[in-house]
C-alpha cells in the first residue's frame, strides 16, 4: 500500500517512525502532510475544515470572473471593481511574493493536474464566499513542478488560497480534493477566527482559512534570502541587532505566551498576548533569565480538540499549541489586534515582543519545527527547502535568534526517497537503509549546520522522537546542536529525591555530562539542563504527589507518563501537615542549587520559580485555564520566598566564573569530597555529592549535597589563612536560605555559623544542599 502525500509537496506522510496508511487518516478526502491520524490536517497546505471534515466548494458563493486572453500569454481577469492581469510568473521563491505592479505566486505540487488561486476579502472569507477565482494554465503557468503567475493589480486587504485536484486514489497514497480550499505553506499570515477559543460562524471550530496576500509596501519582503527594501511602513526596529550571548551564560526560560498573562492577577493591559509578555518582561529580567523558549506560537487551531469536559465543565483545547498549521504565521490570536490589516499587526506585536527582550538583554528562542502532531518527511529535498526558508524567515525578518526542535530525532531518519530502487534503478544488495532509518548524517541537520544564517543562532535539540529513536548525546551535530538532556533531568530527580547507587551519575551532570558530550567533540554548554518543563510534572507537583492525577483531562487518567521519578516527601497531594510542607520547599530549593551550580545551560519551566501547581497533572495540554496559567497573585504573596531564592541562585550563578565554564573541568580546579576531605564515597549505598571548585572571582566554592533521610556532620578542606563563609542553606527557613549582602543582620546570623566553621565542620540536615564561599580570615 501507497504512503499518503502532501497535495503540493508529494511527500509521503511520515509519523512516529512509521510510514501512515490510508485507513489512519479516516474516511475524510483532505489530506496531508502528516497530521494526527485522528483529524485530517495539513501542515504544507491547509484546507478548511468543519467539526474535523473537508469543507466541500462553497458552489452558489463564488464569484464568477471573466477572461480575455492577450498578447504575450497573458490572460485579463476582468469584473466590475476588479481587474488584474494574470502573466506567467516565475516559479521562484515559493510563497507570494510583492513586486512592482502586483504579487508573485508560486506553490509546489508534483501531482496536481490543476490549480487554481482563490481570492478573499476579508468580509467575504468570515461570510464563507470567494471572492475571485483565477485558474492556472498548465501550460503558461507550471515549470516542473512548481505553479506559478505574476498577479498583476492591486491587492490590498486580500487573501488567497488553493484549490488542488489531481488523482484521488488513497490506496496508492493520492487524497487530492478540489472542493478543499488550502492554505499556502510559505503565508505570512494565516487569517480565520479572531477571538481565542470562540468558535466560527455555525459553531464552526475549523472555518475556512486564507493565507495575506503581500503588497509592495509590506515591510521588509522576505525573497530568497535578503529582505527587500521595498516598503513604506517599516516596523521600527529602533537599531535592534542580535544580542549573541554566550550559549554558555544562558539562563533559559520555558513559557507558552498565553498562559504568562493571561490570568487576571497579571494586571496588564493585553492579557494572553504578545504585548501582554511585553509588559511583564521585567519580571524575567528579576529572575535572573537572559533567553526565552516561547512553546508553539506559529498559526494553530486551539480548538483542534474542542470538545466538552464533563470533569472540568469547560471545553477542551489545544493549549500547548501543537500540530502547528502554518509555520512562517506567528499564532494571530496570540496578538491583541486579531485579524486587523489582514495580520500584518500581529506580526509587528511579534517583532515589539522581540525588540523588548532584546532591550532587557533577553534572547528568543523558537519552538517546534517537528514533533507532535507535525511529523515531517524531513529530510525529502522539498522539506528541507522549506524548513531552511523558514528558519531563515523567522531569523532574518522577525529577528529570532535560535530555535528548540520538538522530538528532533525526526529530522535524521531517511526520507521516502531514500531507497536504492528509486536512486539507481534497483535494490542495492546489503543497503539496509529504509523510510525513516536513522541517518548518521542527515542531509536536513547538515544543511541547517551549515547554512550561512542559521549557523550563527541557537540550535537545541529534543533529540528523541515518539517513534522510540533516543539520540540524546548522539544526535547529529556539527559542534553547533545542543540538547535537552534528558538524562539530567531523569538522574537528578532520583538522586534529590534520595535514590541509592547514583553518586556518580549524579557528579557527571554537576560536571555538564562529560560523559554524553566530551567524547564527541561538545562543551558543557551543549548541555541544556533541566528538571521539569511544561510537559511533565512541576517542580511544585514532583515534590508532592507519586502518582499522576490526570482525570481533569478527561481520559480516565489514563495520558500522561506513568514513571515520574517524583516522591511526595510522605502525604499525597497539598493538603499535608507543616513538617511535609517544609520538606517539600526544602527539595524545591535543593533543584534549583542543583541546576544553578551544574556545568552546562540551565532552564526553568514557567511559573516552577514560584511553585505552581498543576494538581498533580502531568499532562496539562488541554487545559486553557488556571491549570496552566500564571498565577501573578501567588508569585506576589504566599511564594515571594521561593521566587527570591530562585532569584538569588541565578544571580550567584552568574557572578561566579566557575559556574559556566566553557569547557569541562578537569582536577586543576575541580575536587570531590565525602563526610571528609578529598574522599569522595562512590559507593552504592551513599547519598552525599560534596566539591569544591576554583573560582577566579569567588576563590573557591564548596558544594555539597546530603540527599539522606540522616543529617551529617561534614568536614571542611582546610585553606589555610582562609575561611569558608556560608552562602546557601536549603534547610533553613527564608531568607536565611541564602545570606544574600543585603540581608538584615547578616553579620550577626554569620555568627550564629562561627562554632563550627572554626572547628571545621558543617553540620547539615537531611535532604539538605550548601554553599560556602572561601573568604579571607580576618583573625589569621
Amino acid at each position: 500500500m501507497g504512503a499518503p502525500h502532501c497535495l503540493v509537496c508529494n511527500v509521503p506522510v511520515f509519523a512516529h517512525g512509521h510510514l501512515l496508511s490510508s485507513k489512519n487518516l479516516g474516511a475524510s478526502k483532505s489530506v496531508l502532510c502528516n497530521p494526527a491520524p485522528r483529524k485530517p490536517q495539513c501542515d504544507i497546505l491547509r484546507g478548511g475544515f468543519e467539526g474535523g471534515h473537508a469543507v466541500k466548494r462553497m458552489e452558489g458563493e463564488v464569484r464568477s470572473v471573466r477572461t480575455e486572453t492577450e498578447s504575450g500569454g497573458s490572460v485579463a481577469v476582468k469584473e466590475e471593481g476588479f481587474s488584474v492581469k494574470v502573466l506567467k510568473g516565475s516559479p521562484l521563491p515559493f510563497g507570494t511574493t510583492a513586486r512592482d505592479g502586483g504579487v508573485n505566486f508560486a506553490v509546489h505540487s508534483s501531482r496536481a493536474t490543476s490549480v487554481t488561486i482563490c481570492l478573499f476579502t476579508l468580509s467575504d472569507l468570515h461570510k464563507g464566499k470567494v471572492t475571485k477565482q483565477i485558474p492556472l494554465d498548465p501550460l503558461l503557468n507550471k515549470t516542473g513542478d512548481v505553479w506559478h503567475t505574476f498577479l498583476a493589480g492591486k491587492f490590498d486587504g486580500m487573501l488567497y488560497g488553493y484549490q488542488v485536484d489531481g488523482e484521488y486514489c488513497p490506496e496508492e497514497g493520492h487524497r487530492y480534493d478540489a472542493s478543499c480550499i488550502l492554505l499556502d505553506p510559505y503565508a505570512k499570515a494565516v487569517i480565520s477566527r479572531e477571538e481565542y477559543g470562540v468558535l466560527g460562524p455555525g459553531g464552526n471550530f475549523w472555518p475556512q482559512m486564507a493565507g495575506m496576500v503581500p503588497v509592495p509596501d509590506d515591510e521588509g519582503l522576505y525573497v530568497q534570502g535578503h529582505i527587500q527594501d521595498i516598503n513604506q511602513n517599516q516596523f521600527d526596529w529602533q537599531g535592534d541587532l542580535p544580542l549573541k550571548l554566550p550559549q554558555k551564560d544562558l539562563f533559559i526560560y520555558e513559557m507558552h505566551v498565553r498562559g504568562f498573562t493571561k490570568h487576571g492577577s497579571s494586571n496588564v493591559n493585553h492579557p494572553g498576548t504578545y504585548l501582554g509578555l511585553v509588559e511583564k518582561l521585567k519580571h524575567l529580567k528579576e529572575l535572573g533569565v537572559n533567553a526565552i523558549e516561547l512553546m508553539p506560537c506559529q498559526e494553530f487551531n486551539e480548538l483542534e480538540s474542542y470538545s466538552y469536559n464533563s470533569v472540568m465543565g469547560d471545553y477542551k483545547m489545544n493549549f500547548w499549541g501543537y500540530s502547528t498549521i502554518n509555520f512562517f504565521s506567528p499564532m494571530i490570536r496570540y496578538a491583541a489586534s486579531g485579524v486587523k490589516n489582514c495580520g500584518r499587526d500581529a506580526i509587528k506585536e511579534f517583532k515589539m515582543l522581540v525588540r523588548e527582550a532584546h532591550k532587557h538583554g533577553i534572547e528568543g528562542e523558537f519552538y517546534n519545527y517537528s514533533g507532535c502532531g507535525n511529523t515531517f518527511n524531513c529530510n525529502h529535498p522539498i522539506v528541507r527547502r522549506f524548513i531552511v526558508d523558514c528558519l531563515r524567515y523567522w531569523v532574518i525578518e522577525m529577528h529570532i535568534d535560535g530555535f528548540r526542535f520538538d522530538l528532533a530525532s525526526i529530522m535524521t531518519r531517511a526520507c521516502s526517497l531514500w531507497n536504492g530502487e528509486n536512486v539507481f534503478g534497483n535494490d542495492i544488495e546489503g543497503d539496509f537503509l529504509t523510510t525513516g532509518t536513522p541517518l548518521n548524517e542527515p542531509p536536513l541537520i547538515d544543511m541547517i549546520s551549515n547554512d550561512p544564517v542559521l549557523r550563527g543562532v541557537k540550535l537545541i535539540a529534543e533529540a528523541w522522537d515518539t517513534g522510540g529513536l533516543y539520540q540524546v548525546g548522539n544526535f547529529p551535530h556539527w559542534g553547533i546542536w545542543s540538547e535537552w538532556n534528558g538524562q539530567y533531568r531523569d538522574i537528578t530527580r532520583q538522586f534529590i529525591k534520595g535514590t541509592d547507587g547514583l553518586t556518580g551519575a549524579f557528579a557527571q551532570c554537576l560536571c555538564g555530562s562529560p560523559h554524553l558530550y566530551q567524547e564527541g567533540g561538545r562543551k558543557p554548554w551543549h548541555s541544556v539542563n533541566f528538571v521539569c518543563a511544561h510537559d511533565g510534572f512541576s517542580l511544585a507537583d514532583l515534590v508532592s504527589y507519586n502518582q499522576k492525577h490526570n482525570l481533569a483531562n478527561g481520559e480516565e487518567n489514563n495520558d500522561g507518563e506513568d514513571h515520574n521519578n517524583s516522591w511526595n516527601c510522605g502525604e499525597e497531594g497539598e493538603l499535608v501537615g507543616l513538617p511535609v510542607q517544609r520538606l517539600r520547599h526544602r527539595q524545591m530549593r535543593n533543584f534549583i542549587v542543583c541546576l544553578m551550580v551544574s556545568q552546562g545551560v540551565p532552564m526553568l519551566t514557567m511559573g516552577d520559580e514560584y511553585g505552581h501547581t498543576k494538581g498533580g497533572n502531568n499532562n496539562t495540554y488541554c487545559h486553557d485555564n488556571n491549570v496552566n496559567y500564571f498565577r501573578w497573585d501567588k508569585k506576589d504573596t504566599s511564594q515571594a520566598a521561593f521566587f527570591k531564592f530562585c532569584s538569588l541562585m541565578a544571580k550567584f550563578r552568574s557572578e561566579c566564573e566557575s559556574l559556566g565554564l566553557e569547557d569541562f573541568p578537569t582536577a586543576e580546579r575541580l575536587q570531590w569530597h565525602g563526610h571528609q576531605p578529598e574522599m569522595p564515597d562512590w559507593s552504592e549505598s551513599s547519598r552525599f555529592v560534596a566539591f569544591t571548585m576554583v573560582d577566579s572571582k569567588k576563590r573557591e566554592l564548596y558544594v555539597a549535597f546530603n540527599t539522606s533521610h540522616l543529617p551529617v556532620i561534614i568536614t571542611l578542606p582546610e585553606r589555610p589563612g582562609f575561611k569558608w563563609e556560608p552562602y546557601v542553606d536549603t534547610s533553613k527557613v527564608p531568607p536565611y536560605d541564602f545570606l544574600a549582602d543585603d540581608l538584615p543582620n547578616r553579620a550577626t546570623v554569620m555568627k550564629q555559623y562561627d562554632q563550627f566553621l572554626n572547628a571545621g565542620i558543617y553540620p547539615m540536615l537531611s535532604y539538605s544542599s550548601i554553599i560556602l564561599v572561601l573568604s579571607v580570615d580576618g583573625n589569621s
